[in-house]
């Protein structure tokens, strides 16, 4: 047996749960005698009158006995709202509604709702938190401290902690108070040093990017040239921007638009698509800085492919004043060799270099017949 010191609790938490369940009984009792109002109105336009309370009492009550459990059947005649429900289940008993059918549906929504009352009492007595999540709702602000406090699986320890601290006459309220403002300080300190954490790593492209052609820009550690979308929106880069800008190179390109395109095409466009919106940001020339690649077209031939050569160079001529010549050791190259390189020239154009063995084979040059001079100097 339960001494009377646990037996009392334990009652008043059953007789909670039974209350609980009555309230659940009379929702759902309302709500079928709205329907049924509604009902009524629509087939006869007027309400019809509920029976008298005393008759209705004594024509539902061993309904009642009968098909609810015992313990909420007794809760709900014991109520001052008993009169008006008995005659809510009568007036649906004279609509048509079969109370049998009714009342155990009804009886069993009201035992899951009591049952649950007194599961939920039982947890929060076997953890002796009840009190003290009170009390914490009541001293701290809502908000992350409270929040965090509530949600971790450590709260039965904290609680429990609460609880000792109170025996010994400490004001706990005031602790809890004075513990707001220090977990504030840690979320704050803790959320500085993530969001710290979560800061992009140099990728590959903006590693392999450094040079002529980010020198002076602002691009971001986790530069993504392989997709040219996001990179635009990486480098604040419009649509309408770098159409404007295709535009300006190819207007400092005149003839030249297959090697406009192959620039543009490159993987490092965005790069000087990002210094001319720059340079216009500055209020500088975009349009006679472009000039200089035509003026200097060193470009047309080294390693890789042309449309990368180009890039560089675009970011060279836009970095130089307009018009500068460019850097000792970069010389101008011929234009007639510029020419031979140029894939836009036919192959019967190709020149025969000093030691290079004439086009007619087999032959060695000291022995070709004809005048020496019209071949060039022998070995």
């Amino acid at each position: 047996m339960a001494t009377p010191a646990q037996g009392e609790p334990f009652a008043e938490a059953a007789s909670e749960a039974v209350q609980t369940a009555v309230m659940s009984v009379r929702l759902v009792l309302a709500i079928a005698d709205a329907v049924r109002r509604r009902q009524q109105r629509q087939k006869k336009g007027e309400d019809e009158l509920l029976p008298p309370a005393e008759q209705a009492v004594e024509a539902v009550k061993k309904e009642l006995k009968d098909l609810l459990p015992p313990d909420i059947s007794s809760a709900l005649m014991a109520g001052a709202d008993w009169p008006q429900m008995a005659q809510q289940l009568m007036a649906l008993k004279q609509a048509g509604v079969d109370l049998e059918q009714l009342l155990p549906r009804v009886g069993e929504i009201a035992v899951n709702v009591r049952d649950q009352v007194v599961a939920n009492e039982a947890r929060v007595a076997g953890e002796h938190t009840g009190e003290w999540e009170r009390m914490l709702r009541e001293t701290l602000p809502a908000g992350p401290v409270r929040e965090a406090i509530l949600s971790s699986p450590t709260w039965p320890d904290i609680a429990a902690t609460m609880a000792r601290l109170d025996e010994r006459g400490v004001d706990v309220r005031r602790i809890l108070a004075l513990s707001h403002d220090e977990g504030l300080g840690v979320d704050q300190a803790v959320a500085k040093v993530l969001a710290a954490g979560e800061a992009p790593t140099t990728s590959r492209d903006a590693l392999l990017s450094y040079g002529p052609l980010t020198d002076g820009l602002d691009i971001p550690k986790d530069l993504d040239l392989s997709d040219r979308t996001r990179a635009y929106q990486q480098l604040s880069i419009s649509y309408q921007e770098n159409e404007r800008f295709v535009r300006l190179v190819k207007e400092a390109m005149p003839g030249r638009e297959r090697e406009a395109d192959l620039m543009v095409m490159a993987k490092h466009w965005p790069l000087v698509a990002a210094r001319m919106a720059k340079m216009e940001s500055e209020g500088k020339p975009v349009k006679e800085h472009l000039a200089g690649l035509m003026k200097d077209t060193s470009w047309e031939q080294g390693q890789g492919q042309l449309g990368s050569r180009l890039t560089v160079a675009a970011a060279k001529v836009l970095s130089r004043p307009p018009g500068e010549a460019p850097p000792a050791g970069q010389g101008k190259v011929s234009t007639r060799a510029a020419r031979m390189q140029s894939s836009t020239m036919g192959p019967t154009k190709a020149r025969v270099s000093k030691g290079v063995t004439p086009a007619e084979p087999g032959v060695a040059v000291h022995r070709q017949a004809g005048p020496g001079a019209k071949q060039g100097k022998t070995r």
